[in-house]
């Protein structure tokens, strides 16, 4: 798929490197000089510009993309880049990061945003509702081609606890990316080099398909599951 991401923080590069990783066309887009970082991600296309201006969606060919994510640490940025992405450029899947949970309620298909990402809720949702380390697919999510969202709470028995990120993302299906890790200090995108822990729930974005897998792949520890990093 060609994924268009507009935001390089550090949310935006990480979505970026999970799926370039996982053999996607990713394109990332950021009016920051500093936040462009060609030699840190070579594997993905760069775009110096202003993703809310039509003509730099344009010089992005927007409209080739399969899937945009509006990433960037302002709301009021992901909402246009959403709006312009669905009515201009006729995207099929728009994800939205929401960066203050007062704004939850703007992120809707008035505003082109097909799904909206918001960590306080996540965190909430995981609180109030998930305790086991079975794949969740949230309910309340519109379907959507193409991609789920799906999470794991990692045991004491998973062989990934103890290890760093790199040896769960190196072990996943074509067609996953990991999107997150929700622990004790809140939600943080990935990094291969932090360590995993019981407790931490680990979410991803991944093809239907790839749900099997995945699920097999975190489901209950044989003698061929990794455990080293």
């Amino acid at each position: 798929m060609r994924i268009a991401i507009a935001g390089a923080g550090s949310v935006g590069r990480s979505i970026a490197t999970e799926l370039a990783a996982s053999g996607h066309d990713v394109l990332l887009i950021d009016r920051e000089t500093r936040a462009i970082g060609v030699d840190d991600l070579p594997q993905v296309e760069w775009l110096l510009a202003d993703a809310c201006e039509l003509a730099s969606l344009e010089d992005a060919r927007l409209g080739d993309a399969d899937v945009v994510i509006a990433a960037s640490s302002d709301d009021k940025v992901n909402l246009v880049v959403s709006l312009l992405a669905k009515t201009e450029f006729g995207v099929d899947r728009v994800i939205a990061r929401i960066n203050e949970p007062d704004n939850e309620w703007l992120f809707n298909e008035s505003w082109g945003v097909d799904l909206a990402v918001s960590p306080p809720r996540l965190i909430a949702d995981l609180v109030e509702g998930v305790t086991d380390d079975e794949l969740v697919e949230e309910d309340a999510l519109p379907p959507l081609p193409g991609a789920e969202i799906a999470e794991s709470v990692l045991h004491a028995a998973s062989p990934f606890v103890g290890g760093p990120e790199s040896a769960l993302t190196g072990r996943l299906p074509e067609g996953v990316a990991l999107v997150a890790v929700v622990g004790p200090g809140g939600v943080r995108p990935p990094d291969p080099e932090r360590g995993l822990s019981v407790g931490n729930t680990v979410v991803f974005l991944a093809e239907p398909e790839a749900l099997g897998p995945l699920e097999a792949l975190l489901g209950p520890v044989d003698d061929a599951a990794p455990n080293e990093g």
